[in-house]
């Protein structure tokens, strides 16, 4: 459940389990233990999980399944509470606590299995690797910190171990993940950063791998780590920057603030070096204070940036940060009527964006085919899976899902590409 660094913990988990013998049903009709990692970020993702963790219960007390494991977020926050409230589970477990599952489900480890990566949807050609685990910014409405707690960063060679691992089980798309990826390395004292990390990754892996960058906080991405990064031939001209808001009070007051000017440069100096540069970005509408004046100055500054992809959600106060208990709480109903007004005004950005690329050549990596149209599925640089558009490829012969081919793009709509293929 939950997000990408949740999918990484889950098939890091898969492949111990692979390796010590147990085998993954593809159903859960067919399967003796059901494991759910679980996400408790917001309140929305914990009734989601706990729905989920009443689901398999009934499945456990009709006989389908004989032991339930839930692991994870949910479980590192709300602890003993959440064990009480669930008697029929088997085993909690805390994130990336995957020891304790491998010891309760027994197993002897086979050596010929450690360099094994299954997929957790079977799509082995694109892949996550999580860098980092916990974070230091302290947003004043993050539960993250009191979730997974402060920065760890994963040793390089072992990143780097990993990364060949998934290219070797047939990745053509590494997505680094991490809650903040610009800090990387910061807790090793040794000089060691992302800057490293990217050069190593790009001098080691395969040539033709995608290297994608996901979630990097405004503050420290400056124009050297952009030179450094548009310099590197596997990172995609992709960047995930998440600013959250605009109004330099409303940042304040979420513990992001920011020099005057400072996302406007970034972002422009992005787009001055390469105008199809994609951006993506994500909003919090309806954080405490939030007036009509400084929501307008956040609409002002998305029309003038003209990211290629937004997510949009509204605050959700959560117990235990500091912003659950600022004064000046907008109605829910204000802030889902300012989500829905940016995303209308996102989806004539991106439609205006999708534009620029009629008429060019894109590089595709194929995920689904279309049986009834006979047309081809997948996503180009721009498109970071699960979460942006895809591009429909026609004319695709003698290709199958995770190769790559290249496309003349001839029609858009808001966030999809339509292209005929040039080489298949």
């Amino acid at each position: 459940m939950g997000c990408a660094k949740n999918t990484a913990d889950s098939e890091n988990l898969l492949r111990l389990l692979t390796a010590h013998g147990h085998e993954i049903a593809d159903d859960i009709s067919e399967s003796d233990t059901v494991i759910i990692n679980t996400c408790g970020f917001i309140q929305e993702a914990v009734k989601e999980n706990i729905n989920a963790i009443i689901d398999i219960e009934d499945l456990k007390a009709k006989g389908v399944i004989k032991k339930f494991i839930v692991a994870g977020c949910l479980y590192n926050r709300y602890g003993s509470e959440l064990a009480k409230e669930f008697p029929s589970v088997d085993l909690f477990v805390k994130s990336e606590d995957w020891d304790s599952i491998i010891k309760f489900l027994g197993g002897r480890e086979n050596s010929n299995c450690k360099n094994k990566a299954p997929a957790l949807n079977k799509t082995f050609w694109t892949r996550y690797l999580k860098i980092s685990e916990g974070c230091n910014t302290l947003c004043s409405y993050c539960a993250i910190p009191m979730i997974r707690g402060r920065l760890r960063s994963i040793p390089l060679n072992l990143l780097v171990d990993e990364a060949l691992m998934l290219c070797a089980s047939g990745a053509k798309e590494l997505c680094l993940v991490g809650q903040d990826l610009t800090v990387y390395g910061q807790d090793f004292n040794d000089g060691t950063n992302l800057e490293t990390l990217i050069k190593t990754l790009n001098h080691e892996l395969p040539s033709g791998t995608w290297l994608r960058l996901l979630y990097l906080h405004p503050n420290r991405v400056d124009e050297a780590l952009i030179d450094f990064l548009m310099s590197q031939e596997k990172v995609l001209h992709y960047l995930d920057i998440p600013i959250q808001h605009a109004d330099p009070e409303i940042l304040s007051r979420m513990n992001r603030p920011v020099k005057p000017g400072h996302l406007e440069h970034i972002f422009n100096y992005i787009r001055s070096i390469d105008n199809l540069f994609t951006l993506r970005t994500t909003i919090m509408t309806g954080f405490p204070g939030e007036s009509e004046s400084s929501f307008a100055r956040l609409e002002d500054f998305i029309s003038e940036i003209e990211f290629d992809r937004l997510g949009c959600f509204v605050y959700s106060p959560e117990e235990g940060t500091r912003a659950a208990k600022f004064p000046n709480r907008v109605n829910i109903k204000t802030a889902e009527e300012r989500c829905a007004r940016l995303m209308s005004l996102q989806s004539e950005i991106s439609q205006e964006r999708g534009g620029l690329f009629m008429n060019r050549e894109l590089d595709v990596l194929l995920e689904d085919f279309d049986s009834e149209s006979q047309e081809f599925w997948g996503r180009s640089y721009r498109d970071a899976p699960e979460v942006d558009g895809l591009v429909c490829v026609s004319g695709v012969r003698d290709s199958k899902p995770g190769d790559i081919i290249k496309a003349k793009i001839y029609d858009c709509v808001e966030n999809d590409l339509f292209g005929e293929v040039i080489n298949s």
